[in-house]
């Protein structure tokens, strides 16, 4: 039981829209109206507005280290185990991308997963950090940085834990986010794709 309340809460905080909270509370336009039309920090930042995109940021992989923090806290006193903290890791960023707020379409977690697997391992988050910030650093595409940091993920988790249920956790998660880039992926590989910082589209792309 405590596991399924452990989810059902995690769900619900991933599915908190940061993109549009922080956008709506500094003026901006609806982060879905302009864009790729994700609610995320890359496209918050094609306002100019670097204050809310680091707010966007930094709710989106705050809630990821929120629901593994208080899943670590809560499981052992209701008697469940890791097994309860990685479900609730996979919740919270499952909300994220199909977040009930927003009729289950969302942003495509990479500051969710980072949050998340940073709480649930300093470590490898600091390893996928590097490499998110090695790669957009020299290509300046934030799409190849999460792409890359999604490859190397489950190889880092594994030789980190093994098989267990938070390298589960990890792969399901990196497979997703390939997924929803894969948008990006075509235009990655057509040379269309925006670097990061690149200039305000004049309307929205398609999804």
């Amino acid at each position: 039981m405590v596991t399924i309340v452990l989810a059902v809460g995690a769900y619900l905080l991933g599915s908190i829209p940061f993109a549009v909270v922080v956008s709506h509370v500094l003026g901006l336009p609806d982060p879905r109206s302009y864009g790729s039309g994700n609610p995320g920090a890359t496209n918050v930042l094609r306002t100019g507005s670097k204050l809310a995109a680091a707010l966007t940021l930094l709710g989106d992989a705050g809630k990821g280290a929120a629901a593994v923090l208080l899943a670590r806290i809560l499981a052992p006193r209701f008697g469940a185990g890791e097994e309860a903290v990685a479900i609730a890791a996979m919740a919270v960023f499952i909300g994220h991308l199909y977040p009930l707020f927003l009729g289950f379409r969302g942003g495509k977690g990479v500051a969710t997963a980072a949050g998340t697997l940073l709480a649930l391992s300093p470590g490898l988050g600091l390893i996928l950090g590097s490499v998110w910030l090695a790669t957009a650093a020299l290509c300046r595409y934030s799409s190849l940085a999460a792409l890359a940091a999604a490859g190397v993920a489950p190889f880092a988790a594994a030789g980190l834990w093994g098989w267990h249920p938070y390298t589960a956790v990890t792969l399901s998660m990196a497979a997703l986010l390939v997924w929803r880039h894969r948008v990006n992926i075509q235009k990655l590989a057509a040379g269309t794709e925006t670097r990061i910082g690149g200039a305000h589209p004049p309307g929205r792309e398609k999804l």
